[in-house]
């Protein structure tokens, strides 16, 4: 079996002090994806940049204290490959990917967005650049007879079910028709299998990220904007696929919770 985690940290400094280090102490996953790390690895204590019995790749933000990604496997990569060719965004601490035998495993935190600002219009920006390397990726890996898990935070509520509130936010960054449409076409055209949702059509989330603000987390109001996105053979091989809710309020170390999935090999 193959266990995937993908996890917002929301900064791995404080994520380390609130329980991170312990939860990868416990993990049964074999590879830990990582998104908004916001450090770089001297910024990092020792357990967290180099914890023994895993092999880390960190690819933080040019710009500091922002973004930022990283993959932790139990077994040495094969290759490791920063940023996907793109001049404005491969220094920006959103992507890393790593072959591990007959699969590539991808971290992925695409830009969050804002109406009619700037940052919304990096997001679409973004989003076109990816789409291209996304089909490249899904060719180039049939090629090798190889399989593909693109983890992370999107940013994109694809469906009414991915997020409780979603009659109010259909004007908010995250939920705008043209991004649930681009997110569409990943999975129509580009061919990639949303694999949680595969495994749990008919079910209202499994949510992943809630507000800190007033009580989301404890009434479920969240989003499901954290995916684990894989090639069709790799999807048909999933067995399981959870959302690691903490307990209470109180036990959670990140805004987002960890997305698993188990796959046969």
């Amino acid at each position: 079996m193959l266990t995937v985690t993908s996890v917002n940290v929301n900064g791995l400094r404080a994520a380390a002090k609130k329980g991170f280090v312990p939860w990868l102490a416990e993990t049964g996953a074999d590879v830990v994806c990582l998104q908004e790390v916001r450090a770089e690895a001297d910024q990092l204590p020792e357990d967290v940049r180099a914890p023994e019995g895993w092999h880390v790749v960190l690819a933080p933000a040019q710009a500091k204290g922002r973004a930022g990604v990283a993959v932790y496997s139990r077994q040495e990569p094969e290759r490791v490959q920063i940023g996907f060719g793109s001049e404005e965004f491969d220094a920006s601490g959103r992507y890393v990917e790593i072959d591990l035998p007959g699969v590539t495993v991808a971290s992925l935190y695409l830009p969050s967005g804002e109406v009619e600002t700037e940052k919304q219009d990096e997001k679409y920006r973004f989003m076109d650049e990816f789409m291209l390397y996304l089909v490249a990726l899904k060719a180039r890996a049939a090629a090798d007879g190889r399989e593909v898990v693109v983890c992370g935070d999107w940013n994109i509520a694809h469906q009414e079910a991915d997020l409780k509130n979603w009659k109010a936010n259909r004007k908010s960054s995250g939920f705008l028709p043209e991004e649930r449409e681009w997110l569409g076409r990943v999975f129509e055209e580009a061919g990639y299998v949303d694999v949680v949702r595969k495994l749990h059509p008919d079910v209202e989330g499994p949510y992943s990220w809630w507000s800190y603000r007033g009580r989301a987390f404890d009434n479920d109001t969240g989003w499901r904007i954290d995916y684990q996105v894989v090639t069709p053979g790799l999807a048909d091989r999933a067995v399981k696929g959870w959302v690691e809710r903490a307990a209470t309020h109180g036990e959670r170390w990140s805004d987002h919770a960890p997305v698993t999935v188990t796959y046969e090999k």
